[in-house]
């Protein structure tokens, strides 16, 4: 469905993309992950043909880029764009056309889609009439009205409260059951670990980690422990073998060194005050993802 293949994007002397490969096979949702300035939304750009990159390749359904590869293909941009001025229906019909879909049928198709995502009632208001929310999923339905084979979401949950997260997150799941590729670009990893089978995960323009999700958090083992801790906390962080303590509630997380025991950190606990519940599991994708950027100490705010 993708593939990018030893490309190298580089702005004034800074490279944001360095010899970076992947694949993307058809069907499923393949993550893209990185912190801000990572080259995320660069190699987004690069793939729809926005900007070229300065060495490599990349191939889309086994071909080159050009117009018509890119009809058959969605892309939700992170910086979203609407003409305020227009209705709400009329901007996705007119959007529907620009992608080669007739008149009658994006008319069709846009009502459906504006009555599943609840703003039928909106289809007659200009779009500067709805919220950053409404105007969301505007873009959202106008990004997969023309049924494309892969749709690319770069930060598609960015702004939305719980509810409409959800919702989008289900359409997102359909179109993986009917067999569709996505590829979402993201720094959250809560949505990554509920939705991606396979994951890339950039820093500093380069690949850290590609494969199976369940694959890599296999490998960084299962050295999570979840306990209910009523003792001192530091007793914990400072032990040699613990590499981090995080809080949820009345519940902290505790990864662990390679090879470090988790009866052993329980005892210790144990030893300093009162351990309520606890519970070994395997290692989060937000502990592999911040382990693997203070690796290579990532810094800056944006995306380049």
């Amino acid at each position: 469905m993708l593939e990018i293949r030893n490309v190298t994007k580089r702005y004034d002397g800074t490279t944001a993309v360095d010899d970076l490969s992947l694949v993307v096979e058809p069907g499923g949702i393949y993550g893209l992950l990185g912190p801000n300035g990572a080259g995320k939304s660069t190699t987004i750009r690069m793939i729809m043909g926005i900007i070229e990159p300065d060495e490599g390749e990349m191939k889309l359904f086994d071909s080159p880029f050009s117009e018509k590869v890119k009809e058959r293909i969605g892309y939700l941009p992170e910086e979203r764009g609407l003409y305020r001025k227009m209705k709400v229906l009329d901007h996705l019909v007119f959007l529907g056309e620009i992608k080669g879909v007739s008149s009658n049928v994006a008319r069709e198709r846009a009502a459906e889609w504006l009555e599943r995502v609840e703003l039928s009632e909106w289809a007659d208001r200009n779009v500067e009439a709805l919220s950053k929310g409404m105007q969301q999923k505007v873009q959202f339905i106008s990004t997969i009205l023309h049924n494309p084979q892969l749709v690319i979401l770069d930060e598609p949950f960015t702004g939305l409260d719980p509810i409409n997260t959800q919702l989008l997150k289900d359409i997102v799941e359909e179109m993986k059951d009917s067999g569709r590729t996505v590829v979402l670009s993201t720094h959250l990893m809560d949505q990554v670990e509920k939705l991606c089978e396979r994951i890339c995960l950039i820093n500093k323009g380069q690949k850290v980690i590609e494969g199976k999700l369940s694959d890599i958090k296999r490998e960084f083992g299962k050295n999570v422990i979840t306990i209910r801790y009523s003792g001192d906390r530091s007793v914990l962080e400072n032990d040699s073998r613990v590499v981090s303590v995080r809080s949820f509630g009345q519940e902290l997380s505790v990864t662990l060194a390679e090879g470090s025991n988790p009866g052993d950190i329980i005892r210790l606990a144990l030893e300093h005050g009162e351990v309520e519940k606890f519970e070994v599991g395997e290692v989060s994708l937000h502990d592999i993802f911040i382990a693997k950027v203070r690796e290579g100490e990532v810094s800056g705010d944006e995306d380049i």
